[in-house]
């Protein structure tokens, strides 16, 4: 009866709205609605087992949502968790294989340098590596279980990206960009550039010492004339002291009537490790001396 068919849907109306579910009130609105409108083709027997179906239906919903005590929130919890769900699974793969350190030491030329990078995060061992892209400085190479090591043989930054790859079944894999640093370990620089005054060639040089070593320092000027006969004009022999900046080093001599081109020569040991640090300077051209005999 059509009485009864309105009472059935407003019982099943009621029950979505204690539910608090705009959308699932909506369709089960509208399949009442169409319900009552298709009285006369379904029968009142088959359309009344139909909205008691649905009905228990959305009472099953609100009791299971009564159960986790958000009553009436039970698909949006459902919803809420599936994301949940992802986003663990995406915090998971962001957590994935990673690579360490964050960067890697300075070194210098032709000291030994050994610097074992690593994975990090969630991986399946043994983790491949190598160079994606970039150079390292020649006389360092990357081994296939993530080594750098080698010595450097001249100075300068070199940026490089590496690759690790696990053994998982599908592989894993990172990247990460580094920059070796190689600085000379004793840096000359003029600091009084070598010049003439009347029948002598003076000038002066700043040392510094950028190991993490005390050097046994020699330093050494000569200045060089046309007929290639080297006069010494400067020479110094003493401990250069690691963290050492800027140490002022004077040179000077009376020479005789002529041109000169001047040599810088300073040599750094460090006898424990076998390495001798080396720089050599000279002057763009010759210095003419007009005064002498």
């Amino acid at each position: 009866m059509p009485g009864q068919d309105g009472g059935a849907a407003s019982r099943l109306h009621g029950s979505f709205a204690l539910l608090r579910m705009t959308d699932l009130f909506g369709i089960a609105d509208r399949f009442g609605r169409q319900a009552v409108q298709d009285e006369r083709l379904l029968g009142d027997s088959m359309m009344a087992r139909i909205l008691d179906c649905v009905l228990a239906w959305a009472l099953v919903m609100a009791m299971g949502a009564a159960g986790v005590g958000q009553t009436g929130a039970a698909p949006a919890n459902m919803l809420l968790q599936d994301h949940s769900s992802a986003d663990q699974a995406s915090g998971e793969k962001a957590g994935g294989l990673q690579i360490g350190p964050e960067e890697v030491p300075v070194t210098h030329p032709r000291e030994s340098y050994a610097v074992r990078l690593y994975g990090r995060g969630d991986y399946v061992p043994t983790l491949s590596w190598r160079l994606e892209s970039g150079t390292l400085p020649p006389g360092i190479t990357l081994s296939d279980d993530g080594e750098l090591r080698g010595a450097a043989e001249r100075a300068g930054e070199f940026q490089f990206v590496v690759e690790a790859r696990d053994s998982g079944k599908p592989q894993q894999g990172a990247q990460r960009t580094y920059v070796i640093k190689v600085v000379e370990g004793v840096r000359v620089e003029w600091k009084v550039p070598a010049h003439v005054t009347a029948n002598r060639i003076d000038g002066s040089v700043a040392v510094t010492n950028t190991t993490a070593d005390d050097l046994d320092l020699t330093f050494d000027v000569k200045a060089v004339a046309e007929n290639g006969r080297a006069t010494e004009i400067g020479y110094q022999h003493f401990l250069l002291k690691k963290g050492t900046v800027g140490m002022a080093l004077p040179f000077g001599e009376t020479l005789p009537h002529g041109a000169y081109v001047v040599y810088v020569n300073v040599a750094g040991e460090v006898a424990k490790r076998n390495l001798i640090y080396r720089q050599r300077m000279q002057t763009a051209g010759a210095l003419q001396v007009a005064v002498g005999p």
